[in-house]
């Protein structure tokens, strides 16, 4: 019996925007604090219908063979049955997510 590969729905948080990715492997990354994100899959083109998102990401993530994703970027990670669209989302007002907030040391918000 020949095991199904996985496919996971990454959804992280770049520039601003919010960025949904399907791949083939996830796994903690061998580089402190960041998620390793390889085998990055794209939908099959089936229809006449093209998405410029997700044609946008095909562009962004050619010739990536693994990309490492910060931890505090990350939303959600999550095992699905089947690859959807890879789209790029608005991640401005009105969104729901907020991005886990990071302490940099010399960058303190509340001074006495």
């Amino acid at each position: 019996m020949v095991k199904k590969k996985s496919t996971y729905r990454v959804t992280f948080h770049n520039h601003g925007k919010v960025y949904e990715i399907y791949a083939r492997s996830v796994n903690q990354g061998g580089l402190m604090g960041f998620i390793e994100v390889a085998e990055i899959v794209f939908g099959e083109r089936t229809t006449v219908v093209v998405d410029p998102s997700e044609e946008s990401l095909k562009s962004e993530f050619a010739g990536v063979s693994r990309t490492y994703l910060p931890m505090h970027a990350v939303i959600r990670i999550d095992e699905v049955e089947k690859t959807g669209p890879s789209k790029i989302m608005d991640g401005g007002r009105g969104e729901k997510i907020t991005p886990f907030p990071v302490f940099t040391p010399g960058h303190e918000t509340h001074k006495p």
